[in-house]
This record gives C-alpha cells, sequence and structure tokens, in this order.
C-alpha cells in the first residue's frame, strides 16, 4: 500500500533526470537512442526515526522488493526491458525520504521535422507518467530547475555524435486514459544535427555535378562526346538520391528542402540532355538547309552554262555586248524565254528560303541553350543561398 497516515494525502514524487550519453537517431524508425541516469525521491510516512538516538545513524538502505516504489513509466520507450537497470538499494533517510536510482539504455520516439535537412534541429519529448496513481495520490514534480538539469547534461555528458544537446527543460502535464487523469512530468530535449558530414559528402558533390553539367553547355555539339558527359552526369547523380532515400523517412508531408533541390536537378540534368539531342538536330537540320542551298546554286550554274550555247574560236574574241553576255536573246521564242526567267526566279526563291531558314534552326537552338542555361543558374544560386543560410543558423 502506499505509506501514508491518511489515505488523502498526495504522495509527490521529485523526479531528476540526467542525458548523458546520445548513442544515435534513427530518421527512418523516427527514434532516439541515449544513455538517462534517473532519480526518483518521495516520503514513506511510516519509516522515520531520530538519529540521535541511534548512534547518529542518518541514511539506511533497503531492498527493493521489500518497500513500496512508484510505478513510473516513459511513455515514448520503444527500448526492450533489458535495457533497464534499477540499483536493487533504496536509500532512507531519517525524515522518512527514499531516494532511488535507475539507469537506461533509451531508445524513444520522437517525430522528426527534416524539413531544413541536414540543418535541422529536433525537439523530443521523454514522458514520465504514473500509470497506477491519478493526480489525487500521486503527483510528479522535477528536483532540479531548467538550468540546473542543462548545466548537469553538459558537464556529464560522455558522447553525442552527430548530435548535439542544445537545450533540455521540463514541463508539468495530465494525461487523461479516458477514465482518470495522470501526473506526467515531460523533459524536452532539443538536439542540433551536425551538419559538416553531409555537406562534404552529398550537398558539395551534387554542387560540383551541377556545375560541370552547366559546363557542359560549352562543349561543342559536333565532338561527340558532350552526351555521353551529360549521361554520366546523370546517372551520379542518380547516385545520390539513392543516398539520400537511405537517409530520410518515406514521408509525403514536408518534403525536406535538399530533397527539391536534389529532384530539381536530376530533371535540370534529364532535360539538359533532351535539349542537347534538340540542340543537335537543328544543328543537322541547318546545315542540311546549307547543303541544300549550294546544291540549288550549283543546278543554277549548270542551267546557266547549258543556255548559253557553245561559241567558236573567233567568236570567244569577239566582244559580247551587256545584253547577250549570258543569255542568247536573239535566238530564244517568246515562250522560251518566259521559262528562261520563270526558272531563275524560282532558283532566286530557293536560295532566300534556304538561307531564311538556316537562320532560323541556329536561332531557336540558341534560344533554347541560353533558357537552360540561365535555368541551370538559378539552380546553383539556390543551391549556394541554400547552404548558406543553414550554416548561419547552425
Amino acid at each position: 500500500m502506499r505509506p501514508v497516515k491518511n489515505w488523502t494525502t498526495t504522495t509527490v514524487v521529485d523526479l531528476a533526470m540526467l542525458l548523458y550519453g546520445i548513442l544515435g537517431v534513427d530518421e527512418k524508425s523516427q527514434t532516439v537512442t541515449g544513455h538517462i541516469l534517473f532519480t526518483m525521491a518521495w516520503t514513506n510516512e511510516f519509516l522515520n526515526w531520530d538519529s540521535s538516538d541511534f548512534c547518529g545513524i542518518n541514511e539506511l538502505s533497503f531492498p527493493r522488493s521489500k518497500l513500496w516504489i512508484p510505478n513510473i513509466v516513459i511513455q515514448q520507450d520503444a527500448s526492450d526491458s533489458s535495457s533497464l537497470y534499477e540499483d536493487p538499494w533504496v536509500l532512507l533517510q531519517p525524515n522518512g525520504s527514499m531516494i532511488s536510482f535507475a539507469r537506461q539504455k533509451l531508445t524513444f520516439t520522437c517525430s522528426f521535422n527534416l524539413y531544413k535537412f541536414p540543418f535541422d534541429v529536433q525537439r523530443c519529448n521523454i514522458t514520465f507518467v504514473s500509470m497506477g496513481a491519478d493526480v489525487n495520490t500521486l503527483v510528479l514534480r522535477s528536483a532540479e530547475d531548467n538550468l540546473t538539469l542543462m548545466a548537469l547534461s553538459e558537464q556529464y555528458m560522455v558522447t553525442q555524435g552527430e548530435w548535439a544537446l542544445r537545450d533540455m527543460e521540463y514541463v508539468h502535464d495530465h494525461l487523461s486514459n479516458g477514465q482518470r487523469y495522470h501526473s506526467a512530468l515531460v523533459y524536452i530535449v532539443t538536439l542540433e544535427r551536425k551538419p559538416f558530414l553531409y555537406v562534404v559528402n552529398f550537398i558539395i558533390p551534387l554542387v560540383y555535378l551541377l556545375v560541370l553539367d552547366l559546363a557542359s553547355f560549352f562543349i561543342s555539339v559536333d565532338s561527340g562526346e558532350k552526351f555521353g558527359f551529360k549521361v554520366t552526369v546523370l546517372l551520379s547523380i542518380s547516385v545520390l538520391l539513392l543516398i539520400l532515400k537511405d537517409i530520410l523517412p518515406s514521408t509525403e508531408v514536408d518534403l525536406p528542402i535538399i530533397a527539391n533541390l536534389c529532384v530539381a536537378v536530376f530533371t535540370l540534368v534529364w532535360l539538359s540532355v533532351l535539349e542537347s539531342m534538340l540542340v543537335s538536330f537543328l544543328f543537322n537540320l541547318d546545315q542540311c538547309c546549307d547543303k541544300e542551298s549550294k546544291n540549288c546554286t550549283e543546278v543554277k550554274i549548270n542551267k546557266k552554262k547549258v543556255t548559253r550555247g557553245h561559241k567558236g574560236p573567233d567568236e570567244e574574241n569577239e566582244k559580247v555586248k551587256p545584253e547577250q553576255s549570258f543569255f542568247p536573246l536573239g535566238q530564244l521564242g517568246d515562250v522560251d524565254l518566259l521559262k528562261l526567267i520563270l526558272d531563275e526566279v524560282k532558283a532566286a526563291r530557293q536560295e532566300a528560303g534556304s538561307q531564311r531558314k538556316s537562320g532560323c534552326y541556329r536561332r531557336v537552338a540558341t534560344i533554347i541553350d541560353n533558357f537552360f542555361f540561365v535555368g541551370y543558374l538559378l539552380t546553383f544560386v539556390a543551391f549556394v543561398i541554400y547552404i548558406c543560410v543553414g550554416w548561419i543558423e547552425f
């Protein structure tokens, strides 16, 4: 039974938790593993004595199995039973105060917000609650204030890994199971990720690949190596996306900024490969138009040579009149002369159309290249801003 002389008396349990190790954080399973040490202190009204009557004895140790111990559990606990070690002895003082010690390798659940990954800060709750007593029977309160809790945790912290303890505070709360309210003590642990490793191993290589693909716009299409270079960059970014998939949890809410940037870069590189194919096609089409115009010019020259006829050796030495220098107009009829003029007009139109098409295709290809180049520059600037803002906040 609860050790009180009057059953209406509320038992107050002073609890203090010390976080002295952060072993790891699993983003996929949304759990945090750490080492904690917590103490509980309460008053047993039936166990007290005057130390002067017993040779100055002011502390005794009793087995836990012989005493009433508050049933306090951690609500977010996801670790196995073997991770908890409770001191088999409980300290007893002359005024009836009892102190119990326990340590645990605690794995607790935490709802992560990875929107700013890897420059994120997580706030996790560790809730101690009395499951067997309501608020009228047992009340939990903190034995230390917020500043003392943080100072002690920093002093005794053994390991933190890639995370750093930024702040630690407590809040009193009441939890309901639908029938009655239970007293709860919530410790709010604020963890900050150390992003340097992710910046070096993930973000900077992604920026380098983006710069390399940006530089591929200066590679000539006729060299034949531009497509292979772009496909290699695309495969490298795919590997980085696979690495990111193994880190981040599968969720459709609040997709991290880094994931959005990776998808944007992957899409840009993919579209850049298609754009290179289109530009290559336009340049080849432009070259075909040039060849066609040259062929038309050669046909025109051949027609002129045929219509001139053969001149004798005496006629070549004679002076030819300007109006008869190209065509023997005096030897042609009206119908033949009209056909000759129409052929000349068609040849001139074909030559002008070929030149117009050639210039049009080249201008379209140049506009597409400039458009994609500006898109790459904007993405690169977004990456730089993201890294700078993340470091400033860190």
